[in-house]
């Protein structure tokens, strides 16, 4: 027996390291010569060629005019410079910060996590990484090729000016602009002398190193090795894209970046120096709090309890805006005899009785009388929202949402109907879900220690960020549940569910925007009043759902009605067929529009600036320009905030291309 168990590990062995290989091995399809690449895809026809040539001029002209504007002497960078730390999280507190780093940390172990714990796939093959190389070092040869030269400077620094003449000019002992021998300059029809284009060539040496080195080694990678080298050949991406965060993390202690703050004392332009130590040493503690924790991740994941511990991490990134936002980056400062007295005992409450009340409904023998008990609690919930209403009697909000959450948990006892095990998954989920709950209302409730001049204390691209995770964390189950009552059987979800998709995608968000921020006070009880920051959420949250609502719903029409007859035939309950069956292979077909949604809400939250909100647009749109030192100055800003934009797009983007590529969107 014991050989035949050594036996049959040996078989899934030797099947584990077939299938491993296997992904190693496996060939892309066969690449064409660059000639014979540009002639069947850009060259095939005259109307083609006309067409590439044509967007060719164009993508150069394009690329030209954006270099000689960022490398313009005119272009004011350090309005950029200077605010960034203004620009992402607008007027936080210096003696505060810490509570910004440490966020970033928490945000740091999860994703080393996340990376250590998954799958590791082929990697990036030497064919791609040959192409990134001949991309950016031609695109960096190219621009310093394309970009106008320099203007000349003088020994002070300042820019050197000709009449209409040609006639150089210079400056007096008061720095006004004069001809040399001293006669005043004229006032207008004047012009900068630019370096010749030799001149230009030269001074860009490091341009030249980097584009030519890129250049160097795809060349070197591309013709040094086969063609079925090239391709099968893989470095391990992970790796690979820590190497090269690493590597920016680093020039912050040996390339001169500059130094650039904005105090109390005014502005501070230090360029060439190496970046300030609170800003150098935080970013390399993260960075290797990153790597640490993607070490941690990678050998737990070789063990038994990858599974447990994926399944934490997961559940930690879902708490983690949460947590940071209102328990680091608020600083509550929490009134210990107040939750001695008042919030533990709700808690403790909740918790037991509500676990008592779940158990009984678990029960297999307790038949219908469960539902009609469900049923009560979410009347009682319901008497207690209009109870608050109209201002019958006072009672926390806790203690509401509560009720509400347990009668939606009663609704679901009857799925956890059987032995002791089975009935006390429901009541574990109870308790942890309760107790993340009383403990996030608590430190919503309790006063903030950072002290801002505006309402809240989050603000920049930290407000930004944040309306769109949590916009994304509440718009897609409520989009889901919206999703499954429009393909309801029953009339009246039905219904309530299609007028209030059609009603919200009817209206434009900032519309929505307009009314939660201004009018949706007039109608709450009297006590009640809906923070800015809640109100934009709610906006953004109510105005995703209805769409997201759609692409599920698409997603939902694609399932088969053999999956349901099947399920019907197991003897599955509605839930268990829409959790286990329908729900999986809906969200999968739905991941495209479903990421697509998710982009454009991120980009949506350009519109906060317009409701009042100091986000990321209106730090670069309004208050940079309002400052003396840079008063007027928009572009650099409004330039920056597009390609932070662009890249978060970007960035989701290809995770979705990932992610539908490991779960087969389309193929099967």
């Amino acid at each position: 027996m014991s050989d035949l168990l050594k036996s049959d590990v040996d078989l899934e062995a030797i099947i584990a390291q077939a299938d491993e290989d296997e992904i190693t091995l496996r060939p892309d399809e066969p690449s064409l010569p660059p000639g014979e690449w540009m002639r069947k895809n850009l060259f095939s026809t005259p109307f083609n060629s006309v067409l590439t040539i044509v967007f060719a001029l164009g993508a150069l002209w394009a690329y030209r005019a954006i270099l000689n504007f960022i490398f313009s002497e005119n272009t004011q960078w350090d309005a950029v410079r200077v605010n960034l730390r203004l620009m992402f999280t607008q007027a936080y507190p210096d003696e505060n910060y810490t509570r910004v780093w440490v966020s970033l940390a928490i945000v740091a172990v999860l994703a080393g996590l996340s990376l250590g714990l998954s799958k590791v796939g082929r990697g990036l093959s030497l064919k791609k990484i040959a192409t990134w190389c001949f991309g950016w070092g031609g695109l960096i040869v190219l621009g310093v090729l394309l970009r106008e030269p320099s203007v000349k400077t003088d020994a002070s620094g300042e820019s050197v000016f000709a009449d209409a003449n040609g006639v150089e000019l210079v400056r007096d002992d008061l720095g006004s602009l004069a001809y040399a021998n001293g006669d005043p300059a004229p006032s207008q029809g004047l012009e900068l002398i630019r370096e010749s284009f030799g001149s230009a060539m030269g001074n860009r040496t490091g341009w030249w190193i980097i584009g030519l080195l890129l250049l160097a080694v795809g060349a070197a990678i591309w013709f040094g090795l086969g063609d079925f080298r090239r391709r099968n050949t893989f470095v391990p991406a992970i790796p690979f894209g820590l190497a090269g965060v690493g590597l920016l993390v680093s020039t912050t202690w040996w390339y001169g970046w500059g130094n650039y703050t904005f105090s109390e004392e005014g502005f501070t332009y230090e360029p060439g120096e190496l970046v300030a130590s609170s800003t150098r040493n935080p970013w390399t503690v993260v960075f290797l709090v990153l790597v640490g924790a993607y070490i941690v991740g990678r050998a737990i994941q070789r063990t038994e309890r990858a599974g447990t511990v994926r399944a934490i991490t997961n559940l930690s990134w879902l708490l983690a805006p949460f947590v940071t936002f209102w328990a680091v980056l608020r600083g509550p400062v929490l009134d210990w005899g107040y939750v001695a007295s008042v919030d533990i005992p709700l808690y403790l409450l909740f918790a037991v009785g509500g676990g008592l009340i779940l158990w009984m409904l678990t029960n297999p023998h307790i038949g219908e009388a469960g539902r009609i008990i469900a049923v009560v609690i979410l009347a009682i919930a319901a008497f207690t929202w209009i109870s608050a209403f109209f201002g019958w009697f006072g009672m926390l909000q806790k203690i509401r949402l509560s009720i509400l959450f347990l009668g939606l948990a009663a609704l679901l006892a009857p799925n956890f109907k059987g032995d002791a095990k089975q009935r006390m998954k429901l009541i574990y989920g109870w308790l942890g879900f309760i107790t993340i709950f009383h403990v996030m209302v608590t430190l919503i409730n309790t006063p903030s220690s950072i002290e801002v001049p505006t309402e809240d204390f989050a603000g920049g691209f930290m407000v930004s960020i944040y309306v769109s995770i949590f916009t994304m964390i509440f718009s897609f189950p409520l989009g889901v549940m919206l999703a499954l009552a429009r393909t309801s059987r029953l009339p009246l979800f039905r219904v309530m569910s299609t007028v209030y998709i059609e009603s919200f995608r009817g209206v434009p968000l900032i519309t929505m925007l307009f009314f939660f921020t201004v009018f949706v006070n007039l109608f709450l009880p009297e006590g009640m009043e809906l923070s800015l920051f809640a109100a934009v959420v709610v906006a953004f949250v109510l105005f995703s759902a209805a769409y997201l609502a759609e692409n599920v719903r698409g997603g939902l029409q694609a399932i088969r009605r053999g999956q349901y007859e099947a399920s019907d035939a197991l003897g599955l309950t509605t839930v268990q067929r829409t959790a286990f069956i329908v729900l999986p292979q809906g969200l999968r077909v739905s991941i495209p529009p479903l990421v697509g949604q998710v982009i454009a809400t991120f980009k949506e939250t350009s519109l906060l600036a317009i409701v009042g909100v100091f986000d990321f647009l209106r730090m670069a749109r309004d208050v940079i320009p309002a400052q003396t030192e840079f008063l007027g100055v928009r572009k650099p800003g409004l330039l920056f905030i597009c390609v932070v934009y662009f890249v978060g797009a970007y960035a989701m983007s290809k995770y979705s291309q990932r992610l539908e590529k490991q779960l087969g969107v389309g193929e099967r």
